[in-house]
């Protein structure tokens, strides 16, 4: 096979997240969004160590499951969602092998899995959007909504998105008819150019309250054609926003500057132009203040499944001392807290931890401490030992340092672990194992309907025999994506230019990897002589350099 070569074939099944696999000839074939039982046409896009990669180019037959009624209008361009012709009782089953898949290679023939839980909600179920603006094709007409499914530029207008609620999408399509009748520019990132940069909608589930972000530049010089100065302008989106027909009501309605290189959403500055800056949902009984940028889980009611799971797995915490690590806003720790004698959170988010103080105040929890600082050192200056851990980490795991430390620092008997990306929960469990733990319970739980994500929750005991499980891995079993790999400097390179239009150099990655404590070659870019001068990276370089590491899980 060569690049850019054209097949057709049918895909035989799919492994986490997207990867649709099939066969030309003899030879295998990973194309993402491709679903099981879809003939399908690709473009040969890599081959490499005998790895072949395919883009889809069309679906020639469907699969005899896929239904399109009722199916997002976006389907066919937005890059959101992968399962939204797929009846959720089959997405059930596709998501529950995925995780078979990684989890039965690292861990003993008959462990036990109790299968998947679905969503109580599979449609309408997001408490949070983040919408960008752009244009859907070069020079066309401004758009509002998420990316096109494989590119980083073109924007899809999604005011029919099915994932949120109907307030949401009203939102948006006001949004976007105010600011196109106003001539107002988006903002373009590689010229660094232009106004309108991202819209933040959030809406409690429970409470039907509803948080408005709208996220601009500071450049206000030529980037509308109204007459109307920028608190004008505002003024009249707000107004605009206010007079809508919606189910729900609004808490608040903001405005955040922000002249980040990078296409992510950064508060430089917000001001609040109508209400407050936060609004309230409810899980299990407890109340929660959220902000525009607090961490909260985007499915309220399926949150409520994945905690109650979790509780269940835990069982009696009365008298016990609890470890909630990477605690977010502290949602765990509140809903152990009434059982439980203390809880102690760890967050390295300082916004999230000063979010997780004020929600335990409310709820009138008053054995809860959470503490900002990042895992790996906090757990050195921690005196108290706990009975219990509940290990919630980001989508890349836990720390390759910090897991031994937390097993051999603490030894606790049970320890609960909540990944939102199985791959990575393979990986940890390998270490977790051959520390001398057993998984004695593993559960899925579909937070995210329609798309390709799932979480999973294990429940981790430690054995009391000196007997051990003797496990042999080869990790190319696991199948890890990019992202979860040392990124090379050409991949650091491509991603600083793709966000941020900056081009830097191995001499600027290599600044800055040691200064984030990532140790290379003795001799990489060593200079000549001892007093020989290097250019040293410049600030804007650095951010973008680290925002790219951040990105590769290597910081």
């Amino acid at each position: 096979m060569k690049k850019g070569e054209i097949y057709t074939g049918t895909v035989e099944k799919m492994d986490f997240p997207n990867k649709g696999i099939l066969h030309i000839g003899e030879e295998k074939v990973v194309v993402k969004n491709a679903l099981p039982g879809q003939t399908v046409e690709i473009a040969i896009s890599k081959q490499r160590k005998g790895r072949c990669e395919g883009r889809l180019l069309k679906v020639v037959t469907p699969a005899a499951y896929e239904n399109t009624e009722g199916a997002c209008p976006h389907r066919a361009d937005c890059g959101g969602c992968t399962y939204q012709t797929v009846p959720y009782e089959e997405q059930l089953k596709i998501k529950e092998q995925q995780v078979r898949a990684l989890l039965d290679p690292v861990l003993p023939a008959g462990y036990n899995f109790e299968g998947i839980k679905g969503s109580p909600l599979t449609k309408a179920y997001r408490n949070k959007m983040e919408f960008s603006f752009g244009d859907e094709f070069k020079d066309g007409p401004m758009t509002l909504g998420m990316h096109k499914r494989g590119s980083f530029y073109d924007i899809v207008t999604v005011d029919q998105c099915v994932l949120v609620h109907p307030d949401c999408c009203k939102i948006l399509r006001a949004t976007l008819d105010y600011f196109t009748e106003h001539g107002a520019v988006f903002y373009k990132k590689m010229a660094h150019v232009g106004y309108l940069r991202h819209l933040l909608v959030r809406r409690g589930v429970k409470t039907g309250e509803i948080l408005v972000d709208l996220v601009t530049s500071t450049q206000t010089e030529g980037t509308w054609k109204s007459d109307k100065n920028k608190e004008a302008l505002l003024e009249g989106w707000k107004e605009k926003l206010l007079g809508l027909d919606l189910e729900g009501s609004f808490a608040g309605i903001l405005h955040t500057e922000n002249d980040s290189l990078a296409d992510v959403v950064q508060n430089d500055r917000t001001v609040i132009l109508y209400g407050q800056d936060f609004f309230m949902e409810e899980l299990l009984g407890l109340k929660f203040k959220i902000t525009p940028f607090s961490f909260f889980q985007t499915n309220s009611l399926g949150a409520e499944v994945l905690y109650e799971t979790a509780r269940e797995y835990i069982g009696e915490t009365d008298g016990r001392k609890v470890f909630d690590l990477y605690s977010g806003t502290g949602t765990i720790a509140q809903i152990l807290a009434p059982a439980a004698e203390h809880v102690t959170g760890v967050e390295i988010i300082e916004e999230a931890v000063e979010a997780a103080k004020v929600n335990a105040a409310q709820n009138g929890l008053t054995n809860c401490d959470f503490i900002a600082g990042d895992v790996l050192k906090v757990l050195d200056t921690l005196e108290e030992r706990p009975d219990l851990i509940v290990l919630d980490p980001p989508r890349d795991g836990i720390h390759p340092k910090a897991l031994p430390k937390i097993i051999d620092h603490y030894g606790c008997e049970k320890m609960i672990y909540i990944s939102c990306k199985p791959t990575s929960l393979a990986r940890d469990l390998v270490v977790l194992q051959a520390k001398g733990y057993e998984v004695t319970r593993v559960c899925c739980v579909d937070m995210f309907p329609g798309t390709t994500q799932v979480e999973t929750v294990c429940l981790l005991s430690k054995l009391n025999t000196k007997q051990h499980i003797e496990i042999n891995l080869d990790m190319d079993e696991l199948d890890l994506t990019d992202a979860e790999k040392k990124a090379t400097y050409q991949e650091i390179k491509n991603y600083v230019l793709e966000h941020s239009g900056l081009k830097v150099s191995s001499l600027y990655i290599a600044q800055v990897k040691q200064k984030c404590g990532i140790i290379e070659r003795e001799n990489y870019n060593k200079p000549k002589s001892e007093d020989a001068k290097q250019p040293q990276c410049p600030p804007d370089k650095e951010k973008a350099i680290k925002e790219a590491l951040t990105h590769f899980g290597m910081i």
